[in-house]
């Protein structure tokens, strides 16, 4: 229901006043949870997650491949593997590689062995990386879909004791959480990430899970956590993204409007891919 509530806040009229020509794709097929195995307990539907990855990745290169910016609406978090994964194909054809900004509560690098609940929205980073599992982290045949140099984690706050070991076995070091946005400022933070995730790159991929902004701002996600970004650090970081202008894709992740309030994050989403996509005070 995340990308209808989207949909409703306005995102398609926002970026049309922008000047920008805007087609909507439609849904990628999901196969409905209670129909399906739930396989192994340490990946729960990892089959069924890695089909609709597969699909949206396809839908993702037919896009790029029409000289046109995915823009994908979510939905928890997984999808950003089928995401990252059509980009990093598309490029890799190109002989390029690709960087990826996750903008996050969470780090999302669980693995099967290492997850506590066996949620595959706990695992994207872990797949993209190459860690596992493995029949999501193959998509097209290859992996690792990111290099550790060319990755960049903004925002953690709550990071399971397993994750940690995980951040350093996939080799990552650009990692900031919400004490280095508190001690250095998000700009230095955001100027540095965008750096690092272009360097050697043809441009890089924006993730952002809704999460990633304190609740009191963007209350309807599913895992809230208290001490997020603030409004406005949210929008600071979209309109540094888009002054760069190295920015090959965006995903929008973690609206969920069960739990949300009168549509405030789905609104608040539109107004970060706005910001994302160009929009200025002035």
């Amino acid at each position: 229901m995340g990308p209808s509530a989207v949909r409703v806040a306005g995102l398609q009229a926002r970026l049309q006043a922008l000047g920008h020509q805007v087609q909507d794709g439609g849904n990628i097929a999901v196969e409905i949870a209670e129909t399906q195995s739930m396989g192994e307990h340490d990946a729960k539907y990892l089959h069924a997650i890695t089909e609709t990855c597969t699909r949206e990745a396809e839908q993702v290169i037919a896009t790029l491949a029409a000289g046109e910016t995915p823009l994908v609406l979510g939905g928890d978090h997984s999808i950003a593997v089928g995401t990252v994964s059509g980009v990093a194909e598309f490029y890799r054809r190109k002989k390029q590689k690709i960087g990826l900004i996750w903008m996050d509560a969470h780090a999302d690098i669980n693995t099967p062995q290492t997850s506590p609940s066996g949620n595959v929205h706990g695992m994207p980073v872990a797949a993209l990386t190459g860690l596992g599992p493995d029949e999501l982290k193959n998509i097209f045949g290859w992996s690792p879909k990111i290099a550790p140099e060319n990755l960049v984690l903004i925002g953690l706050r709550d990071i399971d004791a397993t994750e940690k070991a995980n951040i350093r076995r996939a080799g990552i070091t650009e990692v900031y959480t919400m004490r280095d946005i508190d001690e250095r400022g998000l700009r230095t933070v955001m100027e540095e990430a965008v750096r690092v995730a272009a360097r050697d790159t043809a441009g890089y991929h924006i993730s952002l899970d809704m999460d990633w902004i304190d609740p009191e701002d963007a209350p309807g996600v599913g895992t809230p956590v208290r001490g997020g970004a603030t409004y406005r650090e949210a929008h600071l970081a979209m309109e540094i993204i888009a002054d760069d202008g190295r920015m090959l894709s965006f995903e929008l992740v973690e609206v969920n409007p069960v739990i949300d309030e009168h549509n405030r994050t789905a609104q608040l989403a539109v107004e970060l891919a706005s910001s994302a996509f160009g929009k200025k005070i002035l």
